[in-house]
Parts: structure tokens; sequence; C-alpha cells
């Protein structure tokens, strides 16, 4: 992967901010290539959609990422959210990102259409059904398969009606 052609085409996009999802299923890789193209754009911001889903709304949290941290970062202004503790089922403490040439939006669904007009560029992590049923396995523990099945058809159901990859402008095999 030429990462550093990743962030030319990126920094092309107009706009002060350039607001970047990394979009694709739980257990595609999405963590990694965010951190990945975080390093070679020189240290860009990464929010994580982790930090405003939950267990119990696993994909309606979205109006809190576009108030608190799309809306503000797209105006070229400093965002400050409240994390979700997925551990205490509760917010925990604020985080500021400032506003920055490139900002990582990086989860499940944070390439949808609610906000596709404030992103400059979309990428989608492809990885098969199996493989990031077993990553996610293997991170949570066997115990969670029931809520990773629940997970799962909450996303089908998201990308069925949203379908992010259809309009991504990169779509990268997440098995490799």
């Amino acid at each position: 992967m030429n990462w550093q052609l990743i962030v030319d085409e990126v920094m092309r996009r107009p706009g002060p901010v350039r607001l970047v999802a990394i979009d694709g299923p739980g257990g595609s890789g999405k963590s990694t290539f965010a951190l990945r193209l975080s390093e070679a754009a020189g240290g860009a911001p990464i929010v994580h959609t982790d930090d405003f889903a939950s267990a119990e709304d696993s994909l309606g949290w979205w109006p809190r990422l576009l108030e608190q941290v799309i809306e503000p970062l797209s105006r070229g202004v400093t965002a400050t959210y409240q994390r979700y503790d997925w551990p205490s089922c509760a917010l925990a403490e604020w985080h500021v990102v400032e506003a920055a040439p490139i900002v990582l939006i990086e989860g499940v669904s944070s390439g949808r259409s609610e906000w596709l007009a404030q992103l400059s560029f979309v990428v989608w992590i492809d990885t098969p059904r199996d493989v990031c049923l077993r990553r996610g396995l293997d991170r949570d523990g066997d115990d969670a398969l029931e809520f990773w099945k629940e997970w799962m058809a909450a996303e089908d159901q998201h990308y069925h009606r949203d379908p992010t990859r259809d309009r991504a402008d990169l779509v990268v095999d997440g098995t490799s």
C-alpha cells in the first residue's frame, strides 16, 4: 500500500480540514488502516465511532458524532466529544480534536449518508464476513458470539440501506 499516494489524493481535496471516513464492518481492519494512514499523514487525529456507539445502540448514535465532531471540524473549528465507555456503559471523559489538514473518522458507518457532504474521502475496508467474525471473537472472546451475531445483523441492515462501499473513493482488501 502506498500510503503517501493516499495522503496526496486526500490533500488534493478542498478545505482546511479534510474528513476521511474509514468504514467497513466490525473486524475488517479499519483501526489498523486508520493508524497507518494517520502515521503517513504526519499524525492525523483519529476519531473512533466506537467512542459513540454502545451495545444498546449499535448504529443510532450518529447524531452525537455529527454534532460534536463532524460539524465543528467541517467548519475548521476544534471539536470536543464525550467518549462512551463500553465497560461502564456510560459517557466518560471529554476529548478534544483540533482542526487539522486531515482528520480520520474510523469505524462502522463512518461513511454514512447523513454526513457524506462533509466528507472529503471515503475508504471502504473489504473483508470477508468469516474473517471479521474470527477477528471479533479473537478480540472479545468466544462468549461474545451472540453479541457479534446481533452486531453483524445490524451492520447488514445499515449497509443495505446505506451502501457506503458503492460510493467509496478507495476500496481496500482487509485481509492483507
